[in-house]
């Protein structure tokens, strides 16, 4: 077989991974990819007409750009239940700083249970942003502890503001559950932990495309990671980080070599969120179109016990499994150094080794979500770089044809993998 005769194989006569790349080019920077199994559903003008959700599903629904829409849930009373909503604005140069998503749960008599606001920040960029709440079981609660049906309400927060976009935004669901603790243990957040800042992880920076969507992170591990983004982009990685871990991130964006001239106070959003989807700590970071990195708060090792933590950035490091780093290049960079890319860095640390769990009573929906497992490490060791065919075809001593076929081998497990949900 030739390598022309190969070259042939993939649509319009390239390479799958080359025509991937150039379709989701052609859907811009700023497209979000939705789970591949996500169910349409439609939000409902009252609890009345809700429909449900059920843990361990995604699912696709439409917010409009006022008013509330309400989902329903149907839960007991031993497993706590988690839910979040990407909000996914339609493409736009700007945006009101204080619009995003509000979720809220409440139970059945209407009484909360608990609220969240995700919005656009000091960027003013629009960007997927994520807000999630939780029907907790714990002694340190009274109210929404009963088995029964509750309710998920999702609106925006200000559709009337300032670059607010009129219409309405597409979003993405996700339910899961979580059983109780074999056995109780501590009902206070550990009281001391490292908080210093540890030195930004030095080393090479190695190639890790990010995905456009949860669904679609990427996954790395404890390194030094690069990329480009465009201006309006928005990257997903995740990290597997287990029980008794810290995780430190530090973002860098490099010089623009444009030769263009500004500032763009808020120009890279890093948002960390947990394995639920909920929103945990961001930095801004702001450019000139030379070199700048900020680094997140530092956090607490992942402890069951952190959800006693009063402050709810502890108590979100509440279990291990996949955190997800999320950077957003705001629009606004494009008017001083143009729509091409800019290096962006990651660099990712974990400190500590990794503890046994809290031993749950039962399983979580989807199964394994907190936990990292083999498979997780596995998937951060390989390389997901769409140039490894490339790279394939240049050993010395391989034959062209064997050499192209590994290549796509390679190519088709890393596609495989990222469009696992």
């Amino acid at each position: 077989m030739t390598l022309a005769s190969v070259m042939v194989l993939g649509p319009a006569g390239v390479l799958p991974g080359q025509a991937a790349v150039a379709g989701e080019a052609a859907e811009g920077a700023g497209a979000y990819a939705f789970a591949g199994d996500a169910r349409r559903v439609d939000g409902a003008a009252s609890t009345a007409e809700s429909v449900p959700l059920e843990p361990g599903r995604t699912y696709r629904s439409t917010l409009p750009a006022s008013g509330t829409v309400y989902y329903r849930l149907e839960l007991d009373g031993a497993t706590s239940a988690y839910a979040s909503a990407t909000a996914v604005p339609p493409a736009g140069r700007t945006a009101s700083v204080i619009d995003g998503v509000k979720v809220s749960v409440q139970d059945g008599e209407g009484r909360s249970c608990d609220v969240d606001t995700a919005s656009f920040g000091a960027a003013g960029s629009r960007h997927p942003v994520a807000a999630w709440v939780m029907r907790e079981i714990s002694p340190r609660r009274s109210l929404c502890q009963e088995a029964g049906t509750y309710y998920l309400s999702v609106e925006r927060v200000d559709p009337d503001g300032a670059s607010s976009s009129p219409g309405p935004w597409e979003t993405e669901l996700t339910v899961v559950s979580e059983p109780p603790a074999e056995k109780a243990d501590a009902t206070s957040a550990p009281k001391e932990w490292n908080s210093a800042p540890p030195q930004p992880l030095p080393g090479k920076p190695e190639r890790r495309s990010g995905g456009a969507g949860f669904a679609r992170a990427v996954p790395v591990g404890q390194g030094v990671w690069k990329d480009d983004i465009r201006p309006g982009q928005t990257l997903f990685y995740k990290v597997p980080v287990d029980w008794g871990q810290q995780l430190y991130a530090t973002a860098e964006l490099g010089a623009s070599g444009t030769g263009g001239s500004g500032y763009t106070a808020a120009a890279l959003d890093l948002d960390l969120y947990n394995p639920v989807r909920g929103h945990v700590v961001d930095v801004g970071v702001g450019y000139d179109g030379g070199r700048k990195e900020q680094s997140l708060t530092p956090l607490p090792p992942v402890a069951y016990a952190n959800r006693y933590a009063a402050v709810r950035q502890t108590g979100a490091m509440r279990f291990a499994g996949s955190y997800y780093l999320v950077a957003h290049l705001s629009a606004a960079v494009a008017d001083d150094f143009g729509d091409g890319p800019v290096p962006l860095t990651l660099r990712v640390r974990l400190d500590g080794a990794a503890q046994d769990g809290p031993g749950y009573a039962g399983e979580s929906v989807p199964p394994g979500v907190f936990t990292v497992t083999e498979e997780d490490r596995e998937a951060v060791a390989e390389d997901t770089g769409d140039d490894a065919v490339f790279r394939a075809l240049a050993v010395g001593g391989i034959g062209t044809g064997t050499a192209l076929l590994a290549g796509l081998g390679v190519w088709a497990l890393a596609a495989r993998r990222r469009t696992v949900p």
